[in-house]
């Protein structure tokens, strides 16, 4: 299990056995969010593909990575990305 101090607030869940930060508050392991932030380097880009795959996974859809113990949607969205199982849509920034 990942110490509490490498864990990063996300709204979406909570941590077991960690005093709740709010009502649909998710935490991210900090290590999957900076090597996330190197696959994605634009905050913006990397904070609304990580909140549209959560949305997606609690909805029902299937993980593309092996999901380990006590991994949130979020951090299964983080390594989903670090793997290049999901990458940003730029099918609009062509001009």
């Amino acid at each position: 299990m990942a110490a509490a101090s490498n864990i990063v607030a996300f709204p979406g869940s909570s941590v077991p056995n960690q005093p709740s930060r709010g009502p649909g508050s998710t935490d991210m392991r900090t290590d999957l969010v900076e090597e996330a932030s190197k696959v994605i380097t634009e905050p913006p880009v990397l904070i609304n593909m990580v909140s549209r795959r959560v949305k997606q996974l609690n909805q029902g859809r299937s993980p593309l990575v092996e999901v380990e113990p006590r991994m949130g949607a979020a951090d299964v969205a983080l390594k989903e990305i670090i793997e290049g199982k999901i990458v940003p849509d730029t099918a609009g920034d062509e001009a």
